[in-house]
């Protein structure tokens, strides 16, 4: 079974193959018992998010993870993937900075992209 982080990791992985805009991955565990991570990233067009959200779907099943639930896929706004531990946040850029998420999990400490990006992470 993958770790937390290493499903983090794996996430920004396959979000990255899909040219995926200024993602930032928040250790939320000691603020919410919701999930340990929260993975925010955006695309410029609600096609780019979608096509990022299908690849993730795609590419985690075929490492064996399912999805417990996804909103937002069809109008590609803003895309939520929860995989328990790990949720994602694909948002069509504008609406990432109306809604900031960053912004308001601040508390929450961020693990760096390229420390994440830099471990190799199979499933």
């Amino acid at each position: 079974m993958m770790s937390s982080i290493d499903k983090a990791r794996f996430c920004l992985k396959t979000i990255r193959e899909r040219k995926a805009l200024e993602p930032v991955l928040l250790h939320v565990e000691a603020l919410t018992s919701v999930a340990d991570y929260f993975l925010i990233t955006s695309g410029n067009s609600t096609r780019q998010v979608q096509a990022i959200a299908r690849h993730v779907r795609r590419t985690l099943r075929e490492a064996g993870l399912r999805a417990y639930g996804a909103e937002g896929e069809q109008e590609g706004q803003w895309v939520l993937m929860d995989y328990g531990d790990v949720i994602l946040h694909i948002f069509y850029q504008p609406l990432r900075e109306f809604y900031d998420l960053e912004g308001l999990w601040s508390e929450a400490p961020q693990v760096q992209a390229d420390d994440a990006a830099s471990k190799d992470v199979a499933p």
